[in-house]
């Protein structure tokens, strides 16, 4: 059987921890921001788990 190939697209916006979770960053930080206030816009900056419906899809698509 020839090797999985890594899905690039999902493999930049993705980052598995040494424990296996995929972290991701948030959405809804690239525009119309004036609206937002700046706690919530600093709050975008973290990165979150994704989640685990998702997990088993991502993981096949990274090759893990």
């Amino acid at each position: 059987m020839p090797k999985m190939k890594t899905h690039k697209a999902a493999a930049k916006r993705v980052r598995v921890t040494g424990s296996g979770k995929l972290m991701r960053a948030k959405a809804y930080k690239s525009h119309i921001l004036s609206k937002k206030s700046p706690k919530r816009i600093r709050n975008f900056r973290k990165e979150t788990t994704i989640a685990p419906a998702d997990t088993k899809m991502i993981k096949r698509k990274l090759g893990i």
